[in-house]
């Protein structure tokens, strides 16, 4: 995703210089940097996306429905519909920011390819799911209140078809306190190793611990399968981020 819009400026200085604590928030700010910020801040972002396309295209069924929950920019939901070969498959992107959505629907604009992609403005703790084969929460879930994160996933496997599938990725944390010390230190030097400032990496935790609130992995896997999918799998992980694949058994069909 390297297109811009005009005014975008590109790379990422939103926490480059000391200013009041304020808690992250996905307004226009961090709309203009975000793919420079996600790419610098996030391990195997740029692994993860592609492979998206990949596992749509294994497990997308015709006549179904693709979501992209928290689509942002559209990354994903881009990943997704090039992963979609049947004419009959709906794609929608779901996200609770507009500013994030204004840019969306220009990333998709720019993207060669038919299928249409609807795009919607609102929270997804409050939308609706059906006869979904593939759905996408890319770094989203870990920004939904604790409480409420359970009660999406029942919503999206009860709406996930028979051997269709939900992606999640994830930052997590570890139970092992030196484990969790490592990983961060290992993250923050792999955001050091990508130009980011010790001021801009400390002013950067500081605004987004009250909103992002990562969980172990075993806390994902039991949610997943309590939510009625049958089978967790983790396919990535690079330090404390990962991506599972939850799997909608067939037999609930037979």
């Amino acid at each position: 995703m390297t297109d811009r819009k005009p005014g975008d400026s590109g790379t990422d200085r939103l926490f480059a210089h000391e200013q009041p604590h304020s808690d992250f928030r996905f307004d226009a700010s961090v709309a203009r940097v975000f793919p420079d910020m996600i790419r610098r801040s996030v391990p195997g972002y740029t692994t993860i996306i592609p492979m998206i396309e990949v596992i749509t295209e294994q497990y997308v069924q015709p006549g179904s429905h693709c979501y992209d929950l928290g689509c942002s920019l559209g990354a994903s939901t881009l990943a997704m519909r090039h992963g979609i070969h049947y004419n009959d498959v709906t794609l929608t992107g779901i996200d609770n920011s507009a500013d994030m959505l204004e840019r969306c629907e220009h990333y998709v604009a720019l993207d060669d390819h038919s299928l249409p992609v609807t795009l919607r403005c609102e929270d997804i703790i409050e939308s609706r799911f059906e006869n979904a084969s593939v759905t996408t929460l890319n770094f989203t879930l870990q920004f939904v209140a604790p409480e409420q994160r359970q009660g999406l996933l029942t919503r999206i496997a009860e709406a996930t078809r028979p051997g269709g599938v939900l992606i999640l990725s994830e930052k997590i944390r570890f139970e092992s306190e030196q484990e969790q010390d490592t990983q961060t230190r290992l993250h923050h030097e792999f955001k050091r190793a990508n130009g980011y400032s010790d001021l801009e990496i400390s002013q950067k935790r500081a605004a987004i611990e009250r909103v992002l609130l990562p969980e172990t992995l075993q806390q994902h896997r039991e949610r997943l399968l309590n939510a009625g999918f049958d089978q967790v799998i983790l396919w990535y992980q690079c330090f404390n981020f990962v991506s599972l694949l939850a799997i909608k058994s067939t037999r609930n069909s037979q």
